[in-house]
């Protein structure tokens, strides 16, 4: 006999149930999943600010990339058979993501276009990402990345703006195939009080495996938090000051936030 939950068959809530918890429904990648979810809301965000019905259709265009993003699971891969999950088997069997996801937030005293414009030209993130050894314009949207590890050879990968909003919202993403699968945002809004800009970054990299991984893992760890805390610091000073502050002969030179 069938019983009813909330006016749901419980058959149907168990099917949805098993299909949430069964990682092979799972088939866009974390870095994917979160660029689209960024993507899906910046175009929700400009379509309820168009208003009419343009604005709503984005919005809905928006919506359901935001639920592909929440969802893992795109119809269209399961047809064709292609997933980007990057997933790998544990010794148990179960199903795991490779991955770190940091998020980070600094107020800096200059103007919200200010701090666009110096990070939108990638070129520039070396100046304060102390892991990255430089990054190359291929062209308006396109951009070489080179890390070089303690120990190993230097990793690039090519990567693909993806979203930009003029002073407001620059969104990133790794190319198909790189060794170092990732994804980025970076807001900026102004801060309450003419305070300057709140910057708010969310990186997600995904752990490669093999002997790139392991010369990586003083990225991908635990302190991967703590070093996009430092980048921002020196996002802060470089804004503020035009320089990276040395702690050469000082006690402290940390920025408040």
């Amino acid at each position: 006999m069938t019983t009813i939950r909330h006016g749901i068959p419980t058959e149907r809530i168990r099917a949805a149930e098993e299909r949430r918890g069964n990682a092979s429904n799972v088939n866009v990648g974390p870095s994917e999943r979160f660029v689209t979810g960024v993507g899906g809301a910046a175009i929700i965000a400009y379509g309820i600010d168009r208003g009419g019905l343009g604005g709503a259709a984005l919005a809905l265009l928006g919506g359901t990339l935001a639920y592909r993003a929440i969802n893992g699971h795109c119809s269209v891969y399961e047809r064709l058979g292609v997933t980007t999950a990057g997933k790998r088997r544990t010794e148990s069997g179960q199903s795991v993501h490779r991955g770190v996801l940091v998020r980070s937030s600094f107020t800096i005293n200059r103007s919200p276009e200010d701090c666009y414009t110096f990070w939108h030209d990638f070129e520039n993130l070396p100046r304060f990402m102390k892991h990255l050894t430089a990054v190359h314009k291929i062209d308006e949207t396109h951009s070489r990345w080179t890390v070089t590890p303690p120990v190993g050879s230097p990793v690039t990968w090519d990567a693909e703006i993806v979203t930009d909003k003029r002073n407001e919202l620059i969104a990133w993403r790794s190319l198909e195939r790189a060794d170092v699968a990732n994804a980025g945002s970076v807001r900026f809004q102004p801060a309450p009080g003419n305070r300057g800009t709140e910057v708010s970054v969310e990186i997600n990299y995904e752990a490669p495996a093999g002997m790139v991984g392991r010369s990586l893992s003083w990225l991908l760890g635990q302190s991967a938090q703590g070093k996009i805390e430092d980048d921002l610091r020196r996002f802060k000073q470089v804004m503020e000051t035009g320089e990276v502050a040395t702690v050469d002969g000082q006690t402290s030179c940390r920025s408040r936030r």
